[in-house]
């Protein structure tokens, strides 16, 4: 029999915990919600914890098993079937990735193709306009002077 106050149940004093957890910080607010919905589940002893870990573990290598790669039917046709439909796939797959990977580099090359033509663009506007300002500087203004108007 459990003698402690807070029972991993819904009760006033858990709920007050868990907000004043969220209020205060975050984390302590979560723990205490899993601990209100996950705690009878551990039972509050070490060894029921860990059983409930192990049987947890053992869930999720059956079901691994059962959707897994390596599990077999009992039939070999079957079995032989799906393997060769995996493998056919698994090819596909390999396929489809080297035609995305193709098909990024394209990209690539269309971008710098672009990228190149708008520089050299710029760098003949820029060259040209350097180059009229440079001849303006070279020739000398003409000043008019009032003895050229007379």
């Amino acid at each position: 029999m459990s003698t402690a106050i807070v029972k991993p149940h819904w009760s006033p004093l858990n709920i007050a915990l868990m907000v004043l957890g969220f209020v205060f910080f975050w984390p302590l607010g979560l723990a205490m919600l899993a601990y209100i919905l996950w705690g009878e589940h551990y039972g509050g002893t070490s060894d029921k914890a860990e059983k409930w870990m192990h049987k947890q573990k053992c869930k999720m290598r059956s079901k691994r098993g059962h959707y897994g790669r390596h599990s077999a039917t009992g039939n070999a046709a079957f079995d032989e079937y799906r393997e060769a439909e995996i493998r056919r796939l698994e090819e596909e797959r390999i396929r489809l990735e080297q035609e995305r990977s193709d098909f990024e580099d394209f990209l690539r090359n269309l971008h710098m193709a672009r990228d190149r033509e708008e520089f050299d663009r710029f760098k003949s506007a820029h060259k040209a306009k350097s180059f009229d300002d440079a001849e303006d500087v070279a020739k000398p203004k003409k000043k008019k002077n009032d003895s050229d108007e007379e």
